[in-house]
């Protein structure tokens, strides 16, 4: 009987708690997947992010190697797409920079003697749109305040110990992105509310047979008096 790998859940973590990670977890086995250790405890092999690519560049001419810079409220992501991604690279030439997309991404953790720096490798890059964007930053949100809490209550004994995060700064950052996201729906509110009152004076003047500015009155000969 074949057994096939089972493959790890893909979670959501928002760019600010990512990029502070420094530790791997896991891995001690000989097919034991390795983690990245969050500073708010999140364990994460796999990542789902939905963003703005706000950079693709080749790293060497026809190297097959993109670098990639994704956007969230809290930050960016970095990340690297090479032909070992043949999926995520085949649609990635198709993506224009500032663009809305969702994926799916391996957690990296490139250590640099004593420096760590998190990265994504995309397995999945498609474009998106506004909707799935702010539901992925209100659920991101919520299990962001989820670890939170739990750190609080003192169940996550080894984030402690590793990182002691700063939990009110993480807590500020999850607010911001949420207010964020209320402000530009406000707008986008807005601009809905102003195309529909234009579209609905259009309907009236049509309605009248005429345009209401159509003739504008020169009022310059009048002599209204002092």
């Amino acid at each position: 009987m074949i057994r096939t790998a089972k493959r790890e859940v893909a979670r959501r973590v928002f760019s600010k708690e990512f990029n502070l990670s420094k530790f791997k977890v896991g891995g001690e086995g000989e097919k034991e997947a390795i983690y990245v250790l969050t500073p708010l405890g999140l364990r994460c092999n796999r990542l789902f992010i939905v963003g703005v690519l706000l950079e693709k560049e080749e790293v060497k001419p026809d190297s097959d190697m993109w670098r990639i810079r994704v956007s969230d409220p809290t930050g960016s992501f970095l990340g690297f797409v090479s032909k070992f991604q043949s999926e995520a690279l085949e649609s990635l030439a198709d993506l224009n920079p500032p663009e809305i997309v969702a994926i799916t991404a391996k957690a990296k953790l490139l250590e640099r003697g004593e420096r760590a720096i998190p990265l994504i490798r995309p397995e999945y890059i498609n474009a998106s749109d506004f909707e799935t964007r702010d539901y992925w930053i209100v659920e991101t949100a919520r299990a962001t305040l989820k670890r939170i809490k739990a750190i609080e209550k003192g169940e996550d004994k080894i984030v402690l110990e590793k990182y002691n995060p700063d939990l009110e700064d993480f807590r500020n950052a999850v607010i911001n992105a949420i207010n964020k996201l209320k402000e530009e729906q406000k707008v986008l509110k807005s601009e809905e509310a102003e195309k529909k009152e234009e579209k609905e004076e259009k309907e009236v003047r049509k309605d009248l047979g005429f345009e209401i500015d159509e003739e504008i009155v020169d009022l310059s000969d009048f002599d209204i008096g002092d």
